[in-house]
């Protein structure tokens, strides 16, 4: 028995578990130093490639030219058709999944009951986990032959020229993606919904409005930093996408449509824009794998290209997530 004067040993071994601690403390910090230097590196990889290519080809003939031919005579290195390719799919895809996306983030939080949302939620993920290759395979058999019949029969109907989609389309893989990106909007969207207090639908619903009225003018507006945020990593995910388009849209960079001016001002038709969603529409991602499976040796200055394509794509996808984490702390709300 202790005195009463002696107070209990309540430290249980603090010596051994202040190493711990630091053992656990360290590790951590290991594996986050490790993915910096990741990150790091290879950054520093394409910045040093792409300078190599940028002393043989001048960085406003890159990003101004208008024909892609690394490996045909004569060859030319204008990005701008495959910018022009990676943002017409994109903009296609945005098209799609982020009104679908969000009117499902708005039913799952919104209209769903516990159960309906335990059920539809990890099964609209699972289009998520769908291999990207799959994606492209079902473009390229269902996908197209679908909207041939499709616009044939408007044709038939109505009397129109709607042009036959090739074999390999923009179109396509714009739909493919678009689908493929749905469970990244409606996924954040619906926890960005979620994470709305209650208080605030009730006291919609006590001035009288109406289900639709509170999810539209009132949750969607207060969750509208995680809804955009949703929306900018969703377009950055198609533009980086690579196997689903390379398989739907082809590997032929797109024809840049004429240029016409207006009052000294450029534009491009809208007809000209449309009628590329037809064809075969390459991307930068598309290219950077014709570039690295092709015939090209290394260390020539259009295998260099394939790092000068990377230093472009990251730097457009930064500049999304850049934007995406202004606006996300722009137009935050801190509820109490």
């Amino acid at each position: 028995m202790t005195s009463e004067g002696q107070s209990p040993d309540l430290s249980g071994g603090r010596g051994f578990r202040a190493v711990r601690e630091s053992m656990y403390k360290y590790a951590l910090l290991g594996c986050a130093v490790l993915s910096v230097l990741t990150t790091v590196s290879i950054i520093g990889v394409l910045i040093v490639d792409a300078a190599q290519f940028f002393q043989e080809v001048p960085l406003l003939q890159f990003l101004t030219g208008t024909r892609w031919s690394p490996n045909l005579q004569p060859v030319q290195f204008g990005i701008l058709p495959l910018i022009l390719g990676t943002l017409m799919i994109t903009l296609g895809a945005a098209v799609i999944a982020l009104p679908l996306g969000l009117l499902t983030a708005i039913y799952l939080s919104e209209y769903a009951t516990p159960r309906a949302r335990s059920i539809l939620k990890p099964l609209l993920e699972i289009l998520a986990g769908v291999p990207t290759v799959v994606y492209g395979y079902f473009a390229l058999v269902y996908v197209t032959p679908a909207l041939n019949a499709f616009l044939s029969g408007l044709n038939d109907i109505l009397g129109l020229a709607l042009p036959r989609l090739g074999l390999f389309n923009g179109l396509s893989a714009s739909i493919v993606v678009g689908i493929m990106i749905i469970p990244m909007v409606s996924s954040i969207s619906e926890d960005a919904m979620s994470a709305v207090p209650d208080s605030l639908r009730q006291a919609g619903y006590g001035l009288g409005a109406t289900k639709f009225n509170v999810s539209t003018t009132i949750v969607v507006p207060a969750a509208i930093s995680g809804i955009t945020s949703s929306f900018i990593l969703a377009i950055s995910r198609a533009i980086g996408e690579t196997m689903a388009v390379t398989l739907a849209a082809g590997t032929n960079p797109p024809e840049f449509p004429p240029v016409h001016t207006i009052f000294g001002l450029p534009y491009f038709a809208p007809g000209d824009l449309l009628g590329l969603y037809a064809d075969s529409m390459a991307t930068m991602t598309v290219a950077m794998i014709n570039i690295a499976g092709g015939d090209i040796s290394g260390g020539s200055i259009a295998y260099q290209s394939l790092f000068a394509i990377g230093i472009t794509l990251f730097t457009i996808t930064l500049a999304m997530n850049v934007i995406s984490n202004l606006i996300a702390d722009r137009y935050r709300e801190v509820y109490e």
